[in-house]
């Protein structure tokens, strides 16, 4: 019995990689990256493409939405940048003001302003790696020089 099965395992074996030769030679296989999907999360895509549809469960479904909720005020290690500190008497007006600035500018990213006695902070982003918060950084030290990255505790991010 164990040479019946041997000898059948050893010949499907190389028909199995005939076949998977000819599947290999008739599709033509490219191996160059898509500089538009760069940076961006797959869900992102399938949601603003309008082409795919993401076919799930009820229950999947219902399982990712209460994980999101469960986790929600959860706070986790990652980076943000830190676009304004000062003390002086007229900080509260500027931080509201450069705030709503980047709240209109970066509707997607999250802008927390605090105060810190004495000094008011705006604090822009959660992001989970430096790379991801680098992007940003270059965009907003244009516009803001004194910006800088800073490690912090981040929101969970919400899909």
């Amino acid at each position: 019995m164990k040479r019946f099965l041997t000898i059948i395992i050893l010949t499907l074996i190389p028909v199995a990689l005939l076949a998977q030769e000819f599947t290999t030679d008739s599709l033509s296989i490219s191996n160059s990256v898509d500089s538009t999907l760069v940076g961006k999360d797959v869900l992102s895509i399938i949601k603003t493409s309008g082409t795919s549809r993401v076919n799930q469960s009820a229950a999947m479904a219902s399982a990712l939405s209460r994980y999101i909720s469960a986790n929600a005020a959860s706070s986790k290690a990652g980076y943000r940048i830190r676009v304004f500190y000062d003390s002086q008497q007229s900080a509260r007006g500027v931080s509201d003001a450069i705030a709503k600035s980047i709240s209109n500018d970066y509707p997607d990213i999250r802008v927390y302003r605090t105060f810190d006695n004495p000094n008011f902070k705006v604090t822009v982003g959660d992001f989970r790696t430096k790379d991801e918060a680098i992007k940003v950084f270059t965009e907003l030290k244009a516009i803001y020089p004194g910006a800088f990255l800073i490690r912090d505790n981040i929101n969970y991010p919400v899909l």
